[in-house]
């Protein structure tokens, strides 16, 4: 049997939340029960919001709640060259096209999308273009197979199915300004790191369709999935970085315990399923 790997890919734009603490507790004793190891990954494609001190930020947190990787730390920003040879051999099969549109999802594209911010579906008007080459200064989409159902198969939601053309369509893979997507850069380091689960929140179920048919155009094998419920605020809306009073570091300042922390965690999931 392959040994069990899972990761951590925090994005630092910001402090890590109660959210965050959650799926990461999930991640790592998932990792722990199979005997397997976790690492760690920093994505840090997105340039314009990166920062060396959510870095460290990240880093003191994870410490904090006890949270352990092997191997070096990985950073997406020292990896471009694997991304663009994957994108490359995508072009050469005839799966990805140079597209001029929609430039507000561009500033995205290297971000991990969520249920309230996701792609729209791309109406297709490029889809003809290309010379089969890479070019320079281009953005690229991943051509989806219209109306084929990607089923996920979660280990925590069950079997979940996605259309292609109607629960999302060609979607980005690089930006013209050489950064790749989201999408393309989390299949080509799960590959490349082994990866055999990936733990994260639930609002990433899709991207996990998106990614098994990146997958599949390159050659790779797609990880198993278990998506996690997210943590809301009081309101019950889905924490974001932007939620301050409920990030880990303020409530280390407020003078909770890693225990209390995931306690807090656990019982905001639980209090919004038990409504449900």
């Amino acid at each position: 049997m392959t040994a069990y790997v899972g990761r951590l890919a925090p994005s630092p734009t910001g402090l890590l939340h109660l959210g965050h603490a959650y799926a990461f507790q999930a991640a790592a004793e998932r990792a722990r029960a199979a005997g397997g190891q976790l690492l760690l990954r920093i994505d840090d494609l997105d340039r314009d919001r990166s920062r060396e001190e959510y870095v460290a930020a990240m880093l003191e947190d994870l410490e904090w709640l006890g949270i352990e990787w092997d191997r070096p730390m990985v950073r997406q920003s020292e990896r471009v060259t694997l991304y663009r040879a994957a994108l490359e051999r995508l072009i050469a099969a005839g799966l990805a096209y140079p597209c001029t549109c929609s430039r507000k999802d561009l500033a995205e594209a290297a971000g991990a999308p969520h249920e309230a911010d996701d792609e729209p579906i791309y109406h297709g008007r490029c889809r003809g273009s290309g010379s089969g080459r890479f070019e320079a200064g281009v953005n690229y989409r991943l051509r989806t197979p219209d109306g084929e159902r990607v089923v996920v198969r979660d280990g925590n939601l069950g079997e979940r199915g996605f259309v292609c053309g109607r629960d999302f369509g060609d979607f980005l893979l690089w930006r013209k300004d050489g950064v790749a997507s989201y999408q393309l850069a989390t299949v080509v380091d799960d590959a490349a790191m082994g990866v055999t689960e990936v733990v994260r929140g639930r609002d990433l179920l899709k991207s996990a369709a998106r990614q098994m048919l990146v997958a599949r155009g390159l050659g790779v094998a797609a990880p198993a999935w278990f998506h996690v419920a997210l943590v809301p605020d009081e309101r019950g809306v889905r924490l974001a970085k932007r939620h301050d009073a409920l990030a880990i570091r303020k409530l280390r300042e407020a003078g909770m315990t890693p225990a209390e922390v995931l306690a807090m965690a656990e019982a905001r999931v639980t209090s919004v399923t038990s409504d449900c």
